[in-house]
């Protein structure tokens, strides 16, 4: 591939390396040039173009990405479509993700044009979330180094999601003098939560003396029926023949490891009784935060074997705290109505439609319409407002004077929606739980309507999509939850909220609020139907 500047007269098929307009036609990146669009180039007085031009062995991004995806082995997953030089795979269930590291480096070691990014090792995932991506970093890529990377995937299986399986689960919980029974009954509260997250199911308890004899009857009872029994010991294993593990060999099992270098989770004990896992949960496993039992746990659920070995190496990554690692957080959430949201104002468009003058100017009773928009956000239960700026940006911010919102410029906005949403989101405060996407082009729209939205969300708990319709037909603006973030991230050009909403498979929420949620101003026509005055 031969990349660079490159006369028009040569140009016919290169890709593009930049947006180019000629007069009022538009090339986007990546645009593969034909023989009309280097006329209208020509006629637009340009002379040369910032290109790629593929040699004949080359195969073109999108073509590589998918030609290496599809000779990929996994389980679990589904890889998407290919665009701007990416397949994403995705989890189609919900479990842990395991991954064959020595695969994975030798294909990024054959050229830095291919790379795979994936989850760590024994990462906890949800359905629909996206585990692994393909990308081709230029244009195009020797077909030579694609059939090296297809070669090693033929190895065997490169990734996989293990499904949670609905496992029945026994608990024992031993007794000393003073322990609360309210204790207890939490302790059960917390492991019916953590099972139900991954399928699993507490079928039955059992309250013991905190004695070897009891607990080993106890175990062996529940192994009877059930896919696995954790103990809850009153007191903490402070020996390797203390009760938990002494009571699982009483009743005929083997202690696979007693200990774990996870903090917290030192004090798990592991074993086997009748072909079933006994977990000798540590103290910390009351709490729902995550600690070493979760892994152990996690794994067990989704099929995986879990060795002595396997906890041994758990103490690099091991000192988790208070980190928050997983997707989905143990922790309740704040209050629902506390629930922080963000609102990211998209103000960065070219008006383009309008044939000339920034319609986010027009005075709408007297005032700016990016004003206009900028103070019913302001009005809200939204706790901060964010304006995405990008063409005529130091006009629309003049317009936006002595408003408290913060400015986001997007340098990038003739790429395309995606980059205004993650320059507007890359400023959102970390306790933002979600964030509510709206259009500075919206007249209609009440510090009402956004509040609507938001107290939708906040009853939702934070986990679902909340969308603005009107007659039943989707609108905006659009609430996205925090969970979303991160493929947000990975958008490319034009691809904007409605796309994520479809791919992700969360739950979505129409809220009614009218015609507000369809009125937007992309023409004259339309801007003076809605009491526009255009200003340039």
């Amino acid at each position: 591939m031969k990349f660079g500047p490159i006369p028009i007269e040569t140009a016919e098929g290169a890709v593009l390396a930049h947006a180019t307009t000629a007069g009022e036609r538009r090339f986007r990146k990546a645009h593969r040039l034909s023989a009309g669009d280097l006329a209208l180039l020509r006629a637009a007085g340009i002379s040369e173009v910032v290109a790629a031009v593929l040699a004949a062995d080359d195969l073109g991004e999108d073509a590589a990405a998918q030609t290496i995806a599809e000779s990929m082995a996994f389980r679990g997953i589904e890889a998407r479509s290919a665009a701007t030089g990416r397949v994403n795979l995705h989890a189609r269930a919900s479990g842990i993700f395991t991954v064959d590291a020595a695969m994975i480096d030798a294909i990024n070691a054959i050229d830095p044009a291919i790379t795979i990014a994936t989850l760590a090792q024994h990462a906890p995932v949800e359905r629909g979330q996206m585990v692994a991506t393909v990308k081709i970093i230029p244009f195009a890529v020797s077909s030579a180094l694609v059939d090296a990377a297809t070669k090693i995937c033929a190895g065997g299986e490169i990734f996989a999601v293990n499904a949670y399986r609905p496992v029945r689960v026994g608990v024992i919980q031993t007794v000393l003098p003073g322990i609360k029974p309210s204790v207890l009954d939490k302790t059960l509260r917390v492991t019916e939560a953590r099972l139900a997250r991954t399928g699993g199911r507490l079928t039955a308890e059992r309250r013991t003396p905190h004695e070897i004899a009891p607990v080993a009857e106890a175990a062996a009872s529940l192994a009877r029926d059930n896919d696995m029994v954790v103990i809850f010991g009153a007191s903490a294993m402070s020996d390797f023949a203390d009760v938990v593990p002494a009571a699982i060999e009483r009743a005929g099992g083997t202690v696979i490891r007693a200990g774990m270098p996870v903090d917290p989770g030192n004090l798990l004990v592991l074993g086997m009784l009748d072909g079933k896992r006994v977990i000798g949960a540590p103290g910390c496993a009351r709490s729902p935060k995550e600690n070493g039992f979760d892994w152990v746990l996690d794994r067990l659920i989704a099929g995986l074997d879990v060795t002595a070995k396997d906890i041994a190496g758990m103490g690099v990554g091991g000192l988790l705290m208070e980190i928050p690692t997983r997707p989905q957080p143990r922790e309740p959430l704040p209050a629902k109505s506390q629930l922080k949201v963000g609102i990211v104002l998209l103000a960065a468009g070219r008006s383009s439609r309008m044939g000339g003058p920034n319609k986010l100017l027009a005075l709408f009773d007297g005032k700016p319409l990016v004003r206009r928009t900028a103070e019913r956000a302001l009005g809200s239960k939204a706790s901060g407002t964010i304006v995405v700026t990008g063409h005529q940006r130091e006009r629309v911010r003049t317009a936006l004077a002595g408003l408290d919102v913060t400015f986001a410029d997007n340098p990038d906005f003739a790429e395309g929606l995606s980059t205004s949403l993650k320059a507007g989101i890359a400023y959102l405060p970390e306790g933002c739980a979600g964030v509510m996407i709206v259009l500075g082009d919206m007249p209609d729209i009440t510090s009402d309507d956004l509040d609507r939205l938001v107290d939708t969300f906040r009853k939702a708990g934070g986990n679902a999509v909340v969308r603005a319709s009107h007659d039943g037909k989707r609108g905006n603006p659009v609430l996205l939850p925090r969970s979303l973030f991160p493929a947000i991230a990975h958008l490319e050009g034009d691809a904007g909220a409605r796309h994520l909403v479809e791919a992700e498979g969360l739950d979505v929420i129409d809220v009614e609020i009218g015609a507000a949620a369809s009125v937007d101003v992309d023409t004259r026509e339309a801007l003076e139907c809605a009491g526009g005055v255009l200003q340039d």
